[in-house]
């Protein structure tokens, strides 16, 4: 079930299977950062309230929620509670998230000091990824006011299992995964659909994917979109609001 993960002359987790980086050795903590937390207004998002729900497409190296739980854990206003939400069909091994980790570049001195806060949630969270089985299991830190949820499986059939046994929506959706041209299932309509389908009106997304079909099914599944500047060498990312199944989303909402 372990994701046969390689590593790039560089240092780049690679996925032989898709062809395709997890993330880039100098961008990977910046997309953590402002592509997701900060397209999904995090941290300001969550704070003074009870709880805050983020459901991830994608867990590959666990980047996404280590920096969240990090950006969560330094924030004074931070929410009761955290509940970080993902999916991912081959999980890699405790060995690869350290290592991950480890080899990750700081864009500035800002990332810099987050480095060793990183390192230090890695470990924990290394300590507990045993006993991986494919369906749906959770591990709860912080005195249980963090929950990682983790589904294990094809994208497909884990949303429909998510919606059962989330009681309430999300407030974020990291919209993640290796690229549409090499994943293109983890992009298709019914992803979408099932994904709009844990969200409350409201409910923000962020994505690095701005390709027109993702866009598209986007707006067909509820969502309401604009194009952000991206971090280069991308020119953009995508921001997202869902609406609600029955909202009459004009056709090219956002594009500009």
């Amino acid at each position: 079930m372990d994701s046969t993960l390689a590593w790039l002359p560089d240092g780049s987790p690679y996925s032989p299977m898709y062809d395709d980086v997890y993330h880039a050795l100098g961008g990977g903590l910046a997309q953590a950062r402002q592509v997701f937390l900060g397209g999904c207004g995090l941290p300001m998002a969550w704070e003074d309230r009870a709880s805050c729900r983020i459901l991830e497409t994608g867990f590959g190296l666990g980047l996404n929620f280590l920096t969240s739980w990090a950006a969560w854990q330094a924030d004074a206003r931070r929410s009761k509670q955290l509940h970080f939400v993902s999916l991912e069909a081959h999980p890699v091994t405790a060995a690869d998230l350290l290592r991950s980790v480890q080899a990750l570049h700081a864009g500035d001195a800002e990332e810099a000091a987050l480095l060793p806060r990183l390192q230090l949630l890695a470990e924990e969270l290394a300590r507990a990824w045993a006993g991986l089985r494919p369906g749906l299991q959770h591990w709860d830190f912080e005195g249980r006011r963090v929950r990682l949820s983790l589904a294990v499986g094809e994208v497909r059939q884990m949303l429909p299992l998510l919606a059962q046994a989330l009681p309430d929506p999300v407030d974020a959706v990291f919209l993640d995964g290796f690229s549409p041209a090499h994943n293109p299932a983890m992009w298709s309509a019914e992803v979408m659909q099932g994904v709009a389908q844990l969200c409350r009106p409201g409910t923000r997304l962020a994505s690095w994917c701005v390709s027109g079909e993702v866009r598209q099914r986007l707006r067909q599944a509820g969502f309401e979109w604009r194009k952000a500047p991206g971090l280069p060498p991308k020119r953009h990312r995508l921001e997202a609001r869902y609406l609600g199944p029955a909202t009459d989303l004009r056709p090219g909402n956002g594009d500009a």
